[in-house]
């Protein structure tokens, strides 16, 4: 890639956001191949932008553009894999949070009993450490209802730990 001040802010941005950005897509997908592969598309639609068309939201743009493209990926993968495969995928994507560390593991657990856009919300403030207004424009929720959200999933997950002290404790 020739060197000109367009690519450097791309190479910035890669370096900022893309260990963030894979973590989000593979969360979504619960596939490091396919997630890789929506990074990429990531980024190659950002060397196409214009840095002023981006302006100041580079991580929403960013994590939009990863996110709708992770989404359709998952549409396609889960409308071509076999049902069985389908059923083993999740297996294995329950089993490999069970091997974690316990307390992890539990949590993990709780997270995804919690409805979908809880979840999401959940994930991209705590894992990929977006702002409450950076969530609202990727996922196009309101600020507030970003809070009511992470709100009441931080209240779900914190009553649930709290009424299992027993199996915590043992």
């Amino acid at each position: 890639m020739r060197e000109t001040p367009e690519s450097d802010w791309v190479v910035e941005a890669l370096g900022l956001y893309e260990a963030r950005l894979l973590r989000y897509a593979t969360w979504v997908l619960r596939d490091p191949d396919l997630a890789r592969d929506v990074v990429q598309e990531t980024f190659l639609r950002l060397c196409r932008e214009q840095p002023s068309t981006v302006g100041g939201h580079l991580a929403q743009w960013l994590f939009t553009v990863c996110r709708n493209l992770a989404f359709d990926t998952r549409k396609k993968e889960v409308r071509m894999a076999p049902l069985e495969e389908v059923q083993t995928t999740v297996d294995a994507a329950i089993h490999s949070g069970i091997e974690q560390r316990e307390t992890v593991g539990e949590i993990f657990k709780l997270l995804e009993d919690l409805p979908k856009n809880q979840r999401e919300v959940i994930y991209l403030k705590f894992q990929c450490d977006l702002s409450y207004k950076e969530i609202s424009e990727v996922t196009k929720l309101s600020v507030t209802n970003v809070g009511f959200l992470i709100h009441t999933a931080l209240k779900t997950i914190r009553k649930r730990v709290l009424s299992e002290p027993a199996r915590r404790n043992p």
